[in-house]
């Protein structure tokens, strides 16, 4: 699967600023034990069954600190991977392998858990008509990161950031006094493309959202049976979604409800990582 983030001038910087947190000077350890250049090899392997995501910012992590060094991969973006294989190779300067082990594991590892939760989640949907978006409950400035995890885990990416698109939630719904008037006030503001998405926790607010014409409405933290009351008196005029706390040990309780998707912090917020390492580094002849 090919990793549209890599190599992105956003993504350079934020790679770069990762790995500035981890070298404010210099790397003591390594500097202390090896005075100069001197080739190398490691191997990244899997020590854990789940989905790879990252290879590609992994990579970028050692040639950003060295051009010079080769990475060869032995698996993509989505594949399922298994305890014991073998992922992959990095050669080059021994001070660079060990001084981007860390950050470039960090990215893999993190990216590797969010595609392995995220394929459990989606695999529970199959069969259904729903869909399974992310939300914006990500790390700071890992937010590239995460939500292409989550697409390479079989999820989708609901907007992007506050810019990407309109949706009303309790709080600005308390600023406008209504779901009526916070759909009026958005309708005036926003050109006829964009698409209002009105956040509601109860039946009543669902009719009033309806009513105002909204064209998505979220039911929020409502139960399965008020869920599936919603659906059927919003009849297709609006695109539904549910969410709040949605997680793989409750999702099954949705399906039945009808909704078009279902968002999950969850997603990004509490995947586990996963187990990856760089083993056996050894000094390599240089051809």
């Amino acid at each position: 699967m090919n990793d549209p983030v890599t190599g992105a001038v956003c993504c350079d910087q934020l790679i770069k600023m990762a790995l500035a947190e981890d070298i404010t000077s210099e790397d003591v350890s390594t500097n202390a034990i090896i005075k100069g250049y001197v080739r190398g090899n490691v191997q990244l392997i899997c020590k854990q069954e789940g989905v790879v995501c990252g290879l590609g910012v992994f990579a970028r992590t050692f040639e950003l600190l060295d051009p010079a060094t080769g990475v060869k991969l032995f698996a993509a973006d989505g594949d399922g991977v298994r305890r014991g294989q073998l992922l992959g190779e990095v050669t080059g300067d021994i001070r660079v392998l060990l001084s981007g082990e860390r950050t470039a594991l960090n990215f893999l590892q993190r990216m590797s858990g969010i595609a392995t939760y995220t394929r459990r989640v989606a695999d529970l949907l199959k069969g259904s008509k729903t869909r399974l978006l992310d939300t914006r409950k990500t790390t700071p400035n890992m937010r590239i990161f995460e939500k292409y995890a989550v697409r390479v885990g079989g999820g989708y990416n609901h907007r992007y950031n506050l810019s990407d698109g309109i949706l009303l939630k309790d709080n600005h719904i308390g600023a406008a006094g209504s779901v009526k008037r916070a759909v009026e006030l958005a309708r005036e503001y926003a050109p006829f493309v964009r698409k209002i998405e009105v956040e509601v926790e109860n039946l009543d607010m669902c009719r009033e959202a309806v009513e105002a014409g909204a064209d998505i409405i979220m039911l929020d933290n409502m139960s399965p049976a008020d869920m599936k009351r919603a659906v059927e008196m919003i009849g297709g005029r609006a695109l539904t979604e549910c969410s709040g706390n949605v997680t793989a040990e409750n999702i099954q309780n949705i399906i039945d409800t009808g909704v078009d998707y279902v968002s999950s912090g969850a997603l990004t917020h509490s995947a586990p990582i996963l187990d990856l390492s760089l083993k056996n580094l050894r000094p390599v002849e240089e051809r």
